[in-house]
């Protein structure tokens, strides 16, 4: 990224303090009803407790959300859009889907809008809503869904006809920066039907609702001051002014809760959350406050679109006190100081547009087709829209608010009744922010890495925050999600920690050759880290053997059976991918170490004693030794979990999964170079190898050089590299045209029964789309669909080894073809058959849109991609949530064409071996 680009001066700024750019951006949810921070019900059934029936009406206890939504980096005062086509039942200010026990999979949303554009400091963003002219079909869409079973396709708005013949509205809204605190907002419809349609658009202003929980608590105001024109007073946040162009009729109403509507309570309140849809849906004028003074407000136009044509809406919003600082001295990236009448906003929108385009320039530089660039550029849209402001106090919400009734006292014991130090009120990466519009933390270590492409300095804060105090358990283990904190996550923080260092490191030498990168940063997480490394090792090896459990690992219904739950036969599970992750930890946590070393020797310390850890788990995992268990199965060449029982007995569970393969990613290469600027480490290494030389012939491959001067470690000696390699790269098995299968397709013909516990049957069975099953609620599935974070992994891993064996170690790919490839022309095949997932094949379709026919190849619809959750097994249709750009934004870095090479590799070129 060159310095001299206005959107990186504007990322400097930030980063220093001098103008906080990222003060307003996307942060609303999309969802706030129907999460557990919402949730006061006695048994915890947050999806019925808060419904998107009532979230009209009901003022939210920890958030907001919102169409489109823009808001201050705490969401106190909050931007958006509300819609109507004068046929719906209600006034769409949020979008809609269903439930968990609504969606014959799960939860979904059912609705069609696009991430299209944003830069990291929301200089300039653009999104896309798709709004039908008749009435939406909500009534249609729960029930459809709700007579399909799990074997049946989900039932999409697409489904239901309301597109056929192009009566809708295609509604764009950007929003640009004039300066750090000066918004513009706008909203251009176009009518995509053969006749022309009107239209309700309603730019909505309002603030969260803080004054309702506590008595004494200054309630802020909005208030028309002139026609068109809005005043924004809060304690804390200071005054504001909301420009309309045009002077429309303005709509006042109160964000609190209408209790009469929802539980039949009497008030002498007038106005409500509810009083716009009220005023403009039921043509209720009492609805709305005549004084035009309130805390919720609309800006309400009736645009009239001839078929074919567009029309545009244009508000602003700016800080008074940021107007006057701006016009006394005028920021270097601003136009002019705003003014009422819009003379100067087509110019700044311009203006932030064409800045985007050369940041991104800029950013791919080395992409040269057309496609790619595009799609890559979306998904960094994607990634930069899902950040949101996450509010959640878990002792208040125990206990309940002093100005509300108490809680039911069973929560106290409920959810999340362990986690009362968490408490959050930050902008997090979502995954999702309809689907899963709460954190997850390995879906955040994953986003960290194409989020460090184009802003390291926030990727380095979400690392940074997971692992604080007001996250992060006092006993050391990660917040997993608000369903259940207390989940275990696969440990892939140092990872993405060392991986976020090594992007920035880069970044940073391209300004100051030489620049030894963020130490401060990689200090700070490592010394957190080491804590949840010593949860893992106390609370996940039941046996002390260096073989973990861990339960689901977040590949929910992967196992025979729910291995988060007690089993039905007692005993546990030995984990291979437990074990796995764990070794894969070891050696992430000994690589920071080494490069803490280099500054700090006593660093060197820290970094031998994960060297011995990893050893000593290789050995467990592997079957090495008197006394160990051993996962490795010397028959099928494969690695297994195991069931052990309570009567001793341990029993392989035989399902050829992504379980199986994990193993690969504990591998890491050192150099000479490197151990020689530490002899102490090396000097106890070599200690330590002489008298376990089982340990460094087996598994560490130590005393043979790889490529150049070169150490492996890996949980993989050659051999068995090239057996797990033989399955993986089988298209019978785990390769599909579009990636790594989660599941062999093997299981499809042969699916894996288990009969002995109380002789209930347990089947594994190849699927390659949606769940057939209900575990985990149903809604995503590892038995045969395409992950992109695994796939990530395992491309990283294949280009280690090639790092150190180099290009006389060839492997045949795919499987049975007779063709042999480097490991790294294996990791480059890998990441093209990744993005075909989103690039226009041959047939001028992509594959991830090919679930109907609209979406794939109308002009309006196929150029907009979704970056879905997971991916068909076999078709590489989007699957799952299907703005999860998180994760699947990994598919950023695989799209740059050397998105192969390992950064910061000393050597490139073969060098004299040693001897």
């Amino acid at each position: 990224m060159t310095p001299a680009l206005a959107e990186v001066r504007r990322l400097v700024a930030s980063r220093g303090g001098s103008e906080d750019w990222r003060f307003w951006g996307p942060y609303l949810s999309e969802r706030q009803w129907g999460t557990v921070r919402e949730d006061y019900s006695a048994d915890g059934q947050a999806w019925e407790y808060l419904s998107h029936e009532q979230s009209r009406s009901r003022a939210y206890r920890w958030g907001e959300d919102g169409l489109a939504g823009f808001s201050d980096e705490r969401s106190r005062l909050c931007l958006g859009l509300a819609l109507w086509n004068g046929k719906d039942p209600i006034l769409k200010e949020r979008l809609f889907g269903l439930t968990n026990s609504e969606g014959n999979h799960g939860e979904d949303v059912k609705e069609l809008y696009y991430y299209l554009d944003a830069t990291p400091t929301h200089s300039y963003l653009k999104y896309l809503y798709k709004y039908p002219q008749r009435e939406f079909p909500y009534a249609q869409l729960v029930a459809e869904n709700r007579r399909r079973g799990k074997l049946d396709p989900e039932f999409e708005l697409l489904d239901t006809g309301i597109f056929d013949d192009n009566r809708y509205f295609d509604v764009f809204v950007e929003y640009a920066k004039a300066s750090p605190k000066d918004v513009l907002m706008k909203i251009t419809v176009h009518n995509r039907g053969p006749e022309a349609a009107s239209l309700h658009v309603l730019p909505h202003l309002w603030y969260r609702n803080t004054w309702s929980w506590r008595t004494g608590v200054t309630r802020p105001e909005l208030r028309q001051v002139g026609p068109g024109r809005v005043r924004a007073e809060r304690i804390h946040l200071g005054e504001y002014r909301w420009d309309c162009e045009g002077a429309p009729p303005l709509l006042f109403t109160e964000n609190d809760t209408n209790t009469k509507r929802l539980f039949g309570h009497e008030t002498e309140e007038r106005f409500f959350k509810d009083g716009i849809h009220e005023r403009v849906v039921r043509n209720h004028p009492e609805a709305v406050n005549p004084a035009l003074v309130g805390t919720k407000a609309a800006a309400h136009y009736l645009l009239e679109i001839p078929a074919g044509e567009s029309r545009e809406v244009r508000v602003r919003l700016t800080s008074v006190a940021g107007f006057l600082a701006s016009a006394e001295h005028p920021h270097p990236t601003a136009t002019k100081a705003p003014v009422s009448d819009f003379a100067d906003f087509e110019a700044i929108l311009s203006q932030r547009r064409q800045e985007a385009d050369e940041f991104y320039d800029s950013v791919q530089r080395d992409i040269t087709d057309a496609d790619a660039r595009a799609v890559q550029r979306q998904a960094f849209a994607g990634l930069i829209w899902s950040r949101q402001f996450y509010r959640f106090d878990v002792r208040k919400w125990l206990m309940g608010d002093p100005a509300q009734p108490a809680p039911p006292p069973e929560r106290k014991r409920g959810r999340n009744a362990d986690w009362t130090h968490l408490n959050n009120g930050d902008v997090l990466s979502m995954p999702d922010k309809w689907e899963f519009p709460w954190f997850a933390s390995w879906d955040l270590a994953f986003h960290c890495i194409p989020q460090a492409l184009i802003d390291p300095e926030f990727a380095k804060d979400q690392l940074v925050l997971l692992t604080r105090e007001w996250y992060m358990h006092p006993n050391g283990q990660l917040p997993a999600y608000e369903w259940a904190f207390g989940d275990v996550n696969p440990p892939v923080h140092a990872w993405a920690t060392w991986r976020v260092f090594q992007i920035d490191r880069k970044v940073r030498r391209m300004i100051a050759p030489g620049d030894p990168g963020d130490l401060a940063f990689l200090e700070r997480v490592f010394h957190k880290l080491l804590l949840n490394f010593t949860w893992w090792v106390n609370r996940k090896d039941a046996q002390g053997r260096n073989i973990f459990q861990g339960g689901f690992l977040g590949l929910d219904n992967i196992g025979v059976f729910d291995r988060s739950a007690p089993l039905p036969s007692g005993g546990h599970i030995n984990q291979a991918d437990g074990t796995s992750w764990m070794a894969m930890y070891s050696l992430n946590l000994m690589r920071i170490a080494l490069e803490l070393a280099r500054h700090n020797a006593s660093y060197g310390d820290i970094a031998t004693k994960f060297f011995e850890h990893f050893l000593n788990i290789a050995a467990a995992i592997n079957g090495v030794g008197e006394g160990t268990l051993g996962l490795w199965d010397p028959q099928d060449e494969f690695y297994y979990d195991q069931l052990h029982l309570a009567d001793g007995h341990a029993i392989p569970l035989k399902v050829r999964s992504m379980v199986g393969l994990i193993p690969l990613f504990a591998v890491e290469t050192m150099e000479d170079e490197l151990l020689s600027a530490l002899p102490e480490f090396q000097e106890r290494m070599h200690w330590f190898l002489e008298h376990r030389p089982d340990l460094a012939a087996l598994v560490s491959r130590w005393h043979e050089c790889g490529r150049g001067e070169r150490h492996l470690l890996s949980l993989l000696r050659g051999h068995r590299m090239k057996c797990l390699l033989r399955r993986m790269l089988d298209p019978n098995e785990f390769l599909s045209e579009y990636g790594i299968r989660s599941l062999s397709k093997i299981h499809e013909k042969e699916p894996y029964r288990f009969e002995r516990c109380n002789s209930e049957r347990h089947e594994v069975h190849y699927c390659p789309g949606e769940s057939a099953g209900g575990l985990f609620g149903g809604n995503s599935n590892w038995r045969g669909p395409i992950w992109l974070p695994v796939n990530f992994l395992i491309i990283e891993s294949l280009q280690r080894f090639h790092h150190y064996y180099g290009d006389d170690f060839k492997v045949e790919c795919p499987t049975g073809s007779g063709q042999y490839l480097t490991l790294d022309a294996i990791a480059r095949e890998l990441g093209l058959r990744l993005s075909r997932l989103f690039l226009r094949g041959p047939d001028g379709i992509r594959p991830v849109l090919n679930s109907h026919s609209k979406l794939a190849t109308d002009p309006h619809f196929a150029d907009y991609v979704l970056f879905h959750e997971y991916f068909h097994g076999d078709t590489g249709r989007g699957c799952g949530a299907n703005h999860q750009t998180g994760w699947t934004g990994l598919i950023t870095k695989l799209l740059f064409p050397r998105h192969q090479a390992v950064e910061e590799s000393p050597r490139t070129a073969p060098v004299t071996p040693c001897h």
